[in-house]
């Protein structure tokens, strides 16, 4: 719990101050570009880059939530089929908490940030980012290619056009499996028991080198697409793995974030605060001045992660009620969401450049991607359905002794 609430709080805190400092830079450009001049250490950007900035933060903000989202189908379809239930399930009850969760953990970094030295913190935080995100990357590397015929592995594209031609001639058609056991002896007598284990491959072994060599990379340069690679790969990974429960905690743990938002943007400078100073890829990056300097640019408009994984896990639960619901039907709530997700971006765009002031991106997020399904399934009959729909439905003992009570 307090590792979830920990990373709640980073992605929201990266989230609405990657739109307080896009509001600071807002501002800038466009009283640098009114008076033709520069602000101290940073170059006003042309409208050309900061279109081009905005328009592929955007795509790059859905191609996650997309994918995650009908990845997600399958995910937990499977486990459903084996009789096991997502370990990142979010119920009602968790949602109600998370805002608090967040609170506390964003706040405790602020205090840090206030009395510990920077670097110190963002060493140790550097540490736990660059495990979660090699690990995400790798298995974000594994689906890349996946399916594609003629592939030994049938897990990544580097493994198709590089290492299959050579275990094909050391190890035929298949490559060797290997698996890591760790047991526990109960008794001198009896047999060993196990208590986890691990199936891989020699492509597993690779790709899991090749994301550590990105994330040693990316720890020495902090260059943009490095940081990116890292976001896209966790955005994706989340959006797919964890599950809302039912929509009822949609709303509750939507709403309570929508309020947190608000709060912490416009009632302190907390979030800007630790923003500034925390140095992990949890924002995606995309510089305005690429026209100019090229992929060594340095004028950043920025996107938190938080933004694209709380809306985006929302949108895979209604990709989710479609498939179990109406499986023959046009996905109909999960694009209506998709479409609403889009709108409430755009929307926090114009506000950002209309207010020349921060803007927290729930604010226009969470009515849109809760108002237009919602509003669709009442005209259309669907509203009890969508609010009755579970993704782990209670077990059949609980579910009889309610129906017994009621």
């Amino acid at each position: 719990i307090f590792i979830d609430a920990l990373a709640a709080g980073f992605l929201i805190n990266s989230r609405m101050a990657s739109s307080s400092e896009d509001a600071i830079v807002g501002e800038t450009v466009a009283l640098d570009n009114a008076t033709n001049a520069s602000a101290p250490g940073r170059q006003a950007a042309s409208f050309e880059g900061l279109m081009t900035a905005y328009i592929a933060l955007l795509i790059m903000s859905l191609l996650p939530i997309y994918i995650g989202a009908l990845r997600s189908v399958r995910f937990h379809g499977d486990l459903k089929k084996k009789g096991e239930k997502a370990s990142d399930n979010i119920t009602a009850r968790d949602a109600m908490f998370y805002p608090l969760y967040a609170s506390v953990a964003l706040f405790g970094l602020y205090i840090f940030f206030k009395f510990v030295p920077k670097d110190i913190i963002n060493m140790v935080l550097g540490g736990f980012f660059f495990v979660v995100c090699v690990g995400g990357l790798a298995r974000t590397l594994r689906l890349v290619g996946a399916g594609s015929t003629g592939n030994v592995c049938n897990t990544c594209l580097f493994c198709s056009l590089f290492a299959d031609p050579i275990f094909h001639k050391l190890f035929g058609t298949k490559y060797p499996e290997y698996k890591l056991s760790f047991t526990k002896k109960l008794s001198e007598k009896g047999d060993p028991k196990e208590v986890t284990s691990m199936e891989f491959t020699w492509s597993d072994i690779l790709v899991l080198l090749l994301s550590i060599v990105i994330g040693i990379w990316h720890l020495i340069t902090k260059h943009w697409i490095l940081n990116n690679a890292f976001g896209l790969a966790f955005s994706l990974n989340a959006v797919e793995m964890v599950s809302l429960n039912n929509v009822k905690a949609g709303f509750i743990l939507l709403g309570g974030l929508f309020i947190y938002d608000i709060f912490w943007v416009f009632g302190t400078d907390v979030m800007v605060t630790v923003a500034k100073s925390l140095e992990a890829p949890i924002k995606l990056m995309f510089p305005m001045d690429l026209l100019e300097k090229g992929i060594f640019a340095g004028n950043f408009s920025m996107l938190g992660l938080g933004d694209i994984v709380i809306p985006g896990i929302f949108i895979a639960l209604l990709c989710r009620f479609d498939q179990r619901e109406f499986p023959r039907r046009f996905k109909l709530y999960f694009h209506l969401c998709f479409v609403a997700y889009i709108i409430g971006l755009v929307v926090t765009v114009m506000a950002l450049h209309m207010y020349n002031a921060a803007q927290p991106a729930l604010l226009y997020l969470v009515p849109a991607c809760l108002g237009l399904p919602c509003g669709v399934a009442l005209i259309k009959g669907d509203l009890p359905a969508l609010l009755s729909f579970e993704d782990y439905p209670e077990t059949p003992e609980r579910t009889e002794s309610e129906a017994k009570d009621k």
